[in-house]
This record gives structure tokens, C-alpha cells and sequence, in this order.
């Protein structure tokens, strides 16, 4: 009896947070070492196929960095990068597309398996993400900056309760295809749709003041205390990209962006339905 009141407990506290986020738009970047342990993806999937049973509308933009690694590694092509950022020649990009479209089409096959309805999407299609070359301080070969995002079938699939999981491959004016940052990705495709909420699903707890260290994370921050800490050197290193993809997508409208650790079980329901959350929220201000 003591358990079934737990359980009657927690949805309950769940319950407001329902209300407010039905029928709004979240876009959830997963990525991260965690994304390749079949135990924890079946986890955060459960998390996705949930929210949309409960009346959200999920947007899944993944990475695969990993498993890149390892299909170029097995091709003998070089990795390298750039200020974090894959050098991509026309090899490697083929490597990156067909490896992305390969992880997409297993995510839309486990949530469909879980009772949800996916349709997977690569964003060198239909125009869905548009690119110009990156310029950097040496020549990064294929990998773009995104100009604009095309959202028609993204709201057509959102529409009609199915989940978008996109893959971030990028198309340019000149036709060719260009390796995306799926951060980068995320955060313009949650500004394309107004989204509610950001997520980003890392191997983190969060922005924390003193690195691994958890007991140390801030639970909450503002746009300018997120600028405050960067510059004091405080988030640091690979943090950086995670953060400003998050300001970004404050900067652009969206209502709150979050930063969680994919590893914790079911991560995305407890950083959004309950009271305390597990990782760090940011909000404008």
C-alpha cells in the first residue's frame, strides 16, 4: 500500500507540470557517450514516448560522434579537430551522413517499438536545414553553419503526434552536404519552433562551480549569470558549446533550456515533471 502511494504521490506532482507543457513544443539533443548504452537510450526513449502520451510534442536531435570515430578509424580516414569541431573532407562526410542516418533510423525503430509513433529526418532534406561553409581559423573542409531552417514538415509531423528524430547533416547553396554541430542544430531548430523547452542530454549532472564535483551544481541559472560564470572561467572547456547553445536558444525565444545528465534514469521526466529537477535550467532572466 505504502508504494502505491509513492507512486499516486508522484504523479501528482507531476500533474501541474502536465497542464502547463501539453501541447508544447520540446526539443531534446541526445547525445553523449550514454547515447550508444542500449540500457540508458531505452530510458530516455521511455522518457520521449511518455511526454508525447502525456500531451508534449518532442523534437529528438541526436549526435554519434562515437561511433563516427570508430566507422572512420575502421576506413583508416583521419579524425581531427578544430577548436572542438570534426574536420570533415568529402570521405569523412560521407562517413558522418550514413553513420547519423544509420543511428536515426534505430531511434525511430526502438520508439516505435516503446508505442510511439517516429519518423526519422536527416536536415539535408527539404531544405529543413540550410548551411553555409564554417569559416575557422584553418580550413575545417565539410562542416556548415546553419542560415535558416525549414520547418514545414517538422510541424506537419508535430501536427499529427508523430516524433521527429533529425539527423544533423546540413545541405548548402552549392548542393553539397555539410557536418552540423547537433548542439548548434538543436538549439536553431527549437528557436524555428518556438519551442517551451531546450534539452540538452549529455554524460553531465550539469553546470557545476567546481568541475565533477555535483555537489556543486547550480540547479538554476539567469542568461546573465550563465555569461558571468564564463567569463569568470568557471564553465569552462567542453561546457562552453553546451551553454551557448543553451543561451542561444534563450536568446531566440525559447522559454527555458536545460542541461542534464542522460545517465540518471529517466533523466527527461525528472528534470521536467517534478519539483526539484536533477540538472540545471536556464532562463533569460
Amino acid at each position: 500500500m505504502e508504494e502505491a502511494i509513492k507512486k499516486s504521490e508522484v504523479l501528482i506532482e507531476a500533474l501541474p507540470y502536465i497542464k502547463k507543457f501539453f501541447n508544447k513544443v520540446v526539443v531534446i539533443k541526445y547525445g553523449g557517450s550514454s547515447l550508444h548504452d542500449r540500457d540508458i537510450r531505452a530510458k530516455v526513449l521511455q522518457d520521449v514516448v511518455f511526454m508525447r502520451y502525456a500531451g508534449m510534442k518532442p523534437v529528438l536531435v541526436h549526435g554519434g560522434g562515437p561511433n563516427i570515430n570508430q566507422k572512420l578509424s575502421e576506413k583508416n580516414i583521419e579524425t581531427r579537430f578544430v577548436d572542438g569541431l570534426r574536420v570533415t573532407c568529402e570521405k569523412s562526410m560521407d562517413v558522418v551522413d550514413s553513420v547519423l542516418m544509420e543511428i536515426t533510423n534505430e531511434m525511430v525503430e526502438e520508439l516505435n517499438g516503446l508505442g510511439g509513433e517516429a519518423f526519422g529526418l536527416s536536415g539535408k532534406e527539404n531544405n529543413m536545414i540550410q548551411t553555409t561553409q564554417r569559416l575557422a581559423s584553418e580550413d575545417l573542409g565539410y562542416v556548415g553553419s546553419i542560415s535558416a531552417i525549414d520547418t514545414t514538415i517538422l510541424r506537419r509531423l508535430i501536427d499529427t503526434n508523430i516524433i521527429p528524430v533529425v539527423c544533423p547533416v546540413g545541405k548548402g547553396k552549392d548542393n553539397k552536404l555539410y557536418n552540423i554541430n547537433a548542439d548548434e542544430a538543436a538549439s536553431s531548430i527549437a528557436v524555428a519552433l518556438d519551442a517551451e523547452k531546450f534539452v540538452l542530454l549529455t554524460n553531465v549532472r550539469g553546470v557545476m562551480r567546481t568541475k565533477d564535483d555535483p555537489g556543486t551544481m547550480f540547479h538554476s541559472l539567469t542568461f546573465e549569470s550563465v555569461t558571468h560564470l564564463m567569463e569568470q572561467g568557471v564553465i569552462a572547456g567542453g561546457m562552453v558549446p553546451k551553454v551557448s547553445s543553451c543561451l542561444h536558444a534563450l536568446n531566440g525565444g525559447v522559454r527555458k533550456a536545460h542541461i542534464v545528465d542522460a545517465g540518471l534514469s529517466h533523466a527527461l521526466l525528472l528534470e521536467i515533471f517534478t519539483d526539484k529537477g536533477i540538472g540545471t535550467e536556464i532562463v533569460k532572466g
